[in-house]
């Protein structure tokens, strides 16, 4: 293959698999090529993202080294975006009988989930982890987004147990904010023993909910290593759960008054990771 080809290869594949090392190897055979040539693409293609800002090709030494692609992030931008979030969410008009807040048209919309999921996954990208983990439903399209962007598997906890799906590992928990006993199930073969997960959810209160995914995972022998939501409530200020990263806050609602308190959440204390690679 010519240069212009290798390095057009090479470049597609890390852009479809931030975060993961490649070896050279792997890249010398499916090319074909000397490791030298492939050593000297990746000069060229590291060259190229750092004069147009598009992210760093970090090499890590050792046994378990290789090549390693941070995409950009620009901060200034994705704050931007939650300040667009924050202006949706603030109108009068999104305010549910029961002071709950109407999210659906942007939990659906596609080009919208696929920043949020960018937020979500980018204060990830430096944790291992075997598969993304959410329940059913409103948090499916954000979890399928990061799974993507991570190139992870998604699995789905059911709200009710669907014969389809074989055996299944049911828990009781907790809800955090009604303080009811709920039930959720996983299909045994959805994720293998001894794996890390990644909790990705749309609305958090309580935390009752994660919580109860954390003790799912102890059923698979399983571990969780991040959790992120989409909206996470300022109180109660004690979660059941500790360590997640929220998109946006909400402090509160005034159903009377027609006001929604709606801020920006932590996730930007997670991106300051991201920016010690670049």
């Amino acid at each position: 293959m010519k240069r212009a080809e290798r390095i057009a290869a090479i470049t597609r594949v890390l852009c479809e698999t931030p975060g993961k090392i490649h070896n050279i190897n792997e890249f010398s055979e499916m090319l074909n090529c000397a490791r030298s040539s492939v050593s000297e693409d990746i000069d060229r293609i590291r060259s190229a993202f750092e004069k147009l800002n598009m992210g760093k090709i970090r090499t890590i030494s050792g046994a378990g080294g290789g090549i390693q692609y941070i995409p950009y992030v620009d901060v200034g931008y994705y704050e931007e975006f939650v300040k667009q979030l924050c202006m949706i969410f603030s109108q009068k008009d999104r305010i549910i009988s029961g002071n709950f807040i109407y999210t659906s048209d942007v939990i659906y919309n596609p080009i919208m989930v696929d920043k949020i999921a960018q937020i979500l996954a980018y204060s990830f990208i430096d944790v291992f982890a075997d598969y993304v983990v959410t329940v059913e439903t409103k948090g499916i399209p954000i979890a399928f987004a990061v799974a993507r962007l991570l190139k992870l598997p998604l699995a789905v906890i059911r709200q009710e147990n669907k014969v389809t799906e074989g055996p299944v590992v049911s828990i009781n928990y907790v809800s955090g904010s009604t303080r009811n006993i709920k039930t959720m199930y996983l299909p045994k073969k959805a994720i293998k023993a001894n794996s890390s997960v990644i909790i990705i959810d749309d609305f958090m209160k309580a935390g009752g909910t994660a919580k109860g995914i954390v003790d799912m995972m102890k059923e698979f022998e399983s571990k969780v290593v991040g959790i992120g939501v989409f909206i996470a409530t300022k109180e109660p200020q004690q979660k059941l759960v500790s360590q997640y990263v929220s998109v946006l806050q909400l402090n509160g609602i005034d159903e009377k008054q027609g006001l929604i308190d709606i801020q920006s959440g932590d996730w930007i204390k997670n991106f300051k990771k991201i920016e010690d690679f670049q």
